[in-house]
């Protein structure tokens, strides 16, 4: 199916799942200050592959079983999507305000795009490339109050650095995720990776000492289940939808909203001011995704990719 065909609830859910991972950096801040961030990983995930397991049983009578090939995929998502980008995540919000790190996070469409392109095959259109430049200039409206620079002063930390681990991860895991799913549902590929991804998760855990239970208090506890359910059950399956009917360089364009989310969760949740920068840079946010989802011309010499 391809995105000019895809259904209008496609893209509802993409800015569902937008809306949920804004969430993530609140809750993710939450749990990053009351456990070790290998900690928090790893119950985070527990309690996503209960949630999935639950989702899997319901909506598709249990998970199929994987060939050789697939299990070696869904391993590998677990590998980078899960168990690398979530101890990056963690690790990077311990260090780095939720600001500056969901800005750092708004690379992942741009490296999303340019990946495919280079890996998948998939044409590096105007429309996105337009697209991808106009939402991350809002993004850094919205998180530079107006002054994008402002952003961009300071040294590199580890902190930052942990955050673009991150976007290696993600993207990582984007384009696999486009050839793993050509055999499973988007949920049976989620749940799947969540599962080897604990793994991994539970041995980083054991060998740096942090294989516990955390003494969290309701609202550390409270934050881990909504990062399980909510930002990782729930919202996983639906970007893989996303990636199966229009591609993962249009899905991941999606990201972009997810600091604009943040800033609006801050105002309804926490009483931040709301600043015209917000509001300028959140329109620009949805133009640029707007942009890049615009169907555009083929050219006639170029091939259509599979």
């Amino acid at each position: 199916m391809t995105s000019a065909s895809a259904p209008p609830s496609i893209y509802g859910k993409l800015v569902v799942v937008a809306m949920l991972w804004g969430g993530t950096f609140v809750a993710g801040r939450v749990a990053a200050h009351e456990m070790p961030a290998p900690t928090a990983a790893l119950w985070r995930y527990v309690v996503a592959c209960v949630a999935l397991l639950l989702l899997s049983w319901r909506l598709d009578g249990g998970l199929p079983r994987l060939t050789r090939a697939q299990w070696i995929g869904v391993s590998l998502l677990g590998l980078t999507g899960v168990a690398t980008y979530n101890l990056c995540f963690m690790f990077g919000l311990e260090r780095v305000p939720a600001s500056r790190g969901s800005l750092i996070m708004a690379l992942n469409p741009a490296m999303t795009a340019l990946g495919a392109a280079f890996f998948l095959h998939e044409p590096l259109t105007r429309n996105r490339v337009l697209g991808i430049v106009v939402a991350l200039f809002g993004v850094t409206v919205v998180l530079g109050h107006g002054n994008p620079l402002a952003l961009f002063t300071g040294d590199m930390g580890v902190g930052e650095a942990a955050l673009l681990g991150c976007v290696l991860a993600w993207v990582t895991y984007t384009l696999l995720g486009k050839s793993i799913l050509m055999g499973l549902s988007p949920l049976a590929a989620t749940t799947y990776a969540a599962l080897t991804g604990v793994i991994f998760l539970a041995i980083v855990a054991a060998f740096s000492g942090n294989l516990i239970i955390p003494q969290a208090s309701t609202q550390g506890w409270f934050a881990i289940g909504f990062l399980g359910v909510f930002g990782t059950a729930v919202a996983f399956v639906w970007f893989y939808e996303g990636v199966k009917t229009i591609g993962p360089a249009r899905t991941a364009v999606f990201i972009n909203l997810v600091p604009v989310a943040a800033v609006t969760l801050g105002v309804l949740l926490l009483g931040e001011a709301l600043e015209m920068s917000m509001l300028v840079g959140g329109v620009l946010v949805i133009l640029g995704v707007y942009v890049i989802n615009r169907p555009s011309a083929p050219a006639p010499a170029a091939p259509v990719p599979a």
